[in-house]
């Protein structure tokens, strides 16, 4: 089993976080044919970074990842870094999404952050089954024969 903490040559650290990013106008292209594509890239960008990944989902339209950044790397720093060489190997191995992208940037300007502290297995958890929560939504939203509220039989729109 792996030690908790990780060392740098003087410094023991224990940096990890919770991201969220998303492609540009949330477009639902990354679970389909690019999911494995995307998910290589991630990986190899965070291995040049010395970024280990706990735990990664790639949902339709955003990314979960569980990663620990060294201390000599800021989160900002990571995710310009993670975004703009990203972006530009996901142009260059699929070169058909350069016309739906016209100014090369795939991702959104913005991610969601938090800190993990001891409950990291919670979260690693939340990552795995969050596009189950995801389809568990998307049923939420069906068409209902009958409202509510009023009990009238719904018209088919």
């Amino acid at each position: 089993m792996k030690k908790d903490s990780a060392s740098l040559a003087h410094t023991s650290w224990r940096c990890k976080y919770h991201i969220v990013f998303a492609p540009k106008y949330r477009r639902q292209i990354i679970y389909g044919k690019y999911k494995q594509s995307i998910g290589t890239i991630i990986r190899e960008l965070c291995e040049r970074k010395g970024v280990e990944i706990h735990e990664a989902n790639a949902c339709k339209d955003h990314i979960h990842l569980l990663v620990s950044i060294p201390p000599k790397l800021s989160v900002s720093q990571f995710m310009g870094y993670l975004k703009g060489k990203s972006s530009l190997m996901i142009f260059d191995r699929h070169a058909n999404l350069k016309y739906r992208y016209g100014n090369r940037k795939f991702w959104c300007r913005g991610y969601y952050v938090d800190t993990v502290g001891r409950n990291k297995e919670k979260i690693a958890e939340y990552i795995r089954n969050q596009i189950q929560d995801d389809y568990v939504a998307d049923q939420l939203t069906l068409f209902e024969e009958y409202d509510p509220f009023t009990e009238e039989k719904n018209r088919k729109k």
